[in-house]
């Protein structure tokens, strides 16, 4: 009997000890939640705190690109070659007459050595071809002065037989025989004249002909030429050299690109918008464009049809001054103002809050130095600044920090 009685002794102490270890653990776990939903203290310079505002705001767009040459030229090579020196780097500043890379083509000079040479040996032939022409036009002179002069003795001689047949001294038949040597000698005298004229314009289409193949050959000269100067490849136009997609002693194809030249002194923006925030754009919005040098004016002159990685890409047009040192590919962020609110609350934008949201966040009390959670309803966004549509009134402060660790569990926090 003793044995037994004190065995459901020991049970019952075990017994107890278990309950009153709950009752501890339930003790401490009402005093550390409690102890969290009062207590919780967050050191001032590790949150920002920010006032809500009253006034006007600008909607912003923002987007982030790169600065680009306006005017940009391409050069290529015009005709098969080989890079024999490279001269100027990219990044270099150029002029137009800026000779960038030299090519070398030895078949393009042995193709000019044979078109002079043919273009001489045309100009030596028609230089013999005058000189047999004005020879025939010679003989042919000399025959028409020859006609000429047989024709002026018929002539003479008939008008004194005409005077010596009436007084019968020379017979009719004599005389009939001069008047038909005049006739004859007449008509020679006109076809000698006309040959020479003919031959005159026979030898004048022979020249012509011949100008026009010198003609033909002075083109293909210049055209030799012209393949010659072109393996000097300049800039044409002043700006910087981008791109220089060539090594020495490389082979290139005509058409083939060896530099890409874009212009300093007038460049553009090309901006990477949302394509949720670009419906709000319109051409002729004023924009800001931040060059890490300065912040610039701009405006939008172009928007792209093309969606691309859920972006769209946006023209602004710059200043033709711009800050000292800004050129082609500086990358740049953009704030395009869409619209401009008058009379509305606002403030500086919370961590990780979205347009048209709403977010618990901490109203500062700054008597008590607590912070109570708020529900605070955002409306659009406005670069760094988001517009406030309710909640809250202007002028109250706000923490903006991320504390989402802390609103799930503390209704109020301690500022120390």
């Amino acid at each position: 009997m003793d044995i037994a009685k004190t065995t459901n002794a020991k049970a019952l102490a075990v017994w107890q000890k278990l309950i009153l270890a709950a009752a501890v653990i339930v003790i401490i776990g009402v005093i550390y939640q409690q102890s969290n939903q009062a207590g919780v203290s967050v050191s001032r310079s590790n949150i920002i705190v920010a006032t809500l505002k009253q006034g006007a705001l600008d909607i912003t767009v923002t987007g982030y690109g790169e600065l680009k040459s306006a005017q940009q030229q391409l050069l290529t090579a015009k005709s098969a070659a080989t890079v024999k020196a490279i001269l100027l780097k990219p990044g270099a500043i150029v002029s137009s007459d800026s000779v960038i890379v030299q090519l070398a083509n030895p078949e393009l000079d042995q193709q000019l050595q044979s078109a002079e040479q043919e273009l001489n040996k045309l100009n030596a032939n028609l230089r013999q071809t005058k000189l047999n022409n004005t020879r025939e036009l010679l003989n042919e002179r000399s025959h028409v002065a020859q006609s000429y002069a047989a024709y002026e003795n018929a002539k003479l001689k008939l008008k004194a037989e005409e005077a010596l047949v009436k007084q019968g001294i020379v017979s009719t038949l004599n005389y009939q025989r001069s008047v038909l040597d005049e006739q004859q000698l007449s008509q020679q005298l006109a076809i000698a004249k006309q040959r020479a004229e003919q031959l005159k314009e026979v030898h004048k289409e022979a020249q012509s002909i011949q100008l026009e193949q010198i003609k033909q050959q002075q083109g293909i000269v210049v055209m030799s030429q012209t393949k010659l100067t072109d393996l000097s490849i300049k800039a044409g136009i002043n700006g910087v050299l981008q791109r220089l997609p060539v090594e020495l002693g490389q082979s290139v194809n005509a058409g083939q690109e060896i530099a890409l030249i874009g212009s300093v002194d007038n460049l553009i923006a090309l901006i990477q918008v949302p394509q949720n925030q670009v419906d709000d754009i319109r051409l002729g919005q004023v924009a800001q464009v931040d060059t890490r040098r300065g912040i610039v004016d701009a405006r939008v002159t172009r928007i792209s049809p093309v969606i691309v990685n859920n972006t769209v890409e946006v023209e602004l047009a710059l200043p033709k001054i711009l800050p000292e040192n800004v050129r082609p590919q500086l990358s740049v962020d953009a704030n395009i103002i869409v619209a401009k609110l008058t009379n509305v609350t606002f403030i500086e934008r919370p961590a990780n809050v979205k347009p048209y949201t709403e977010v618990a966040l901490y109203q500062l009390n700054p008597i008590s130095g607590d912070a109570s959670l708020v529900k605070v309803k955002f409306g659009r966004l406005a670069g760094r600044y988001i517009e406030v549509l309710g909640g809250v009134a202007a002028d109250q402060q706000l923490i903006i920090s991320d504390l989402a660790n802390l609103t799930q569990t503390n209704q109020t926090i301690h500022i120390n």
